[in-house]
């Protein structure tokens, strides 16, 4: 079940005070004082994980590996986001949706409103802090910003800091949305952003150059099927100040430089890449586990699919997750 949480006014980073914000959350689970766990989701995901339309109901739920038997697992959706918590759908003070004057955001500001949250439903801790791609960014603040309120770490197919890459990529589509409009603009852009989920090996054998009866190139029907999907339960204007607060992500920016920043978390860590991501290469999860002292090694997991891997290998993530959580 959804809920919502008043947390009140948020300064951000740039100094501008977001007022009134709300998230949207669901939990699982019985909270017993210790077994809280943390769910971080990634660019275009929600606070629904598990159940009925979750997005990760083979890692999370009950005897998987993120057991909501055993633990209380937490999900929010992410500050700026369009399903639920503030963002640029909300009503600004005069009573008009922000839509594109919504002020950018940072990932420690959205960090900052997800501690809001814990404060509000009495967590001092979490046993566990968990996230993938934008949810791994999120989660490596919280175990930086705030070391002794995360126990257990679990980063997958993340980085310490966005890439030139991951930033052209990420203006490129935004740029696309502002040049195209909402609809045609957040569907080219989805099209963009799902080549690098996707290894080129899987979009060659999937599709290789097979042409459907429409004369379409079955890739291109896949693109456009993924575009239109998403345009039907995604805002643009949040797109935009999601990949933008993405762009800002960097654990060194203010703290002496990424292997400072590092140095600051004492979480026992688990980190993850995926073998074929292009998107977040394996080098970048390798910095993360030599940097973070509480990790032993990297682990890979093998897997066609690239970066969308830490979603499809259920079974994989899912073991991980179990090994860190019980340990």
């Amino acid at each position: 079940m959804t809920h919502e949480q008043a947390i009140g006014d948020l300064t951000l980073e740039s100094g501008e005070v977001l007022p009134e914000v709300r998230l949207a959350y669901a939990t699982w689970g019985e909270y017993d004082g210790s077994n809280a766990v943390l769910v971080l989701h990634a660019l275009t995901g929600d606070h629904i994980v598990t159940g009925e339309g979750g997005w990760w109901g083979d890692v999370v739920g009950p005897g998987r590996g993120i057991d909501t038997d055993r633990f209380f697992v937490v999900a929010a959706n992410i500050l700026g986001g369009c399903r639920g918590s503030t963002g640029p759908l909300s009503l600004d003070p005069e009573g008009r949706p922000y839509g594109s004057r919504f002020p950018a955001v940072t990932v420690r500001d959205q960090v900052a409103a997800e501690v809001a949250l814990a404060d509000a439903l009495g967590i001092d801790a979490w046993h566990s802090v968990i996230g993938g791609s934008a949810g791994g960014m999120r989660a490596l603040e919280w175990a930086i910003e705030h070391p002794g309120r995360v126990e257990r770490l679990f980063l997958l197919a993340t980085s310490a800091a966005a890439s030139a890459d991951q930033i052209g990529l990420a203006t490129t589509q935004n740029d696309i949305i502002r040049a195209a409009g909402p609809e045609a603009g957040l569907d080219l852009a989805r099209r963009v952003a799902h080549l690098s989920y996707r290894s080129e090996f899987e979009l060659a054998e999937r599709f290789g150059r097979a042409v459907q009866p429409d004369g379409r190139w079955a890739v291109e029907s896949y693109l456009q099927h993924h575009g239109a999907k998403l345009v039907k339960r995604f805002d643009a204007d949040s797109y935009i100040v999601l990949n933008e607060a993405m762009n800002s992500h960097d654990v060194g920016r203010g703290r002496g430089g990424i292997a400072a920043a590092l140095g600051r978390i004492t979480a026992r860590t688990l980190v993850a890449g995926i073998d074929s991501d292009r998107l977040y290469p394996l080098h970048q999860q390798r910095e993360l586990a030599e940097g973070i002292a509480g990790c032993a090694e990297l682990d890979v997991v093998v897997s066609p699919y690239g970066h969308d891997g830490f979603l499809v290998e259920s079974e994989a993530v899912g073991a991980l997750a179990h090994s860190l959580l019980t340990t």
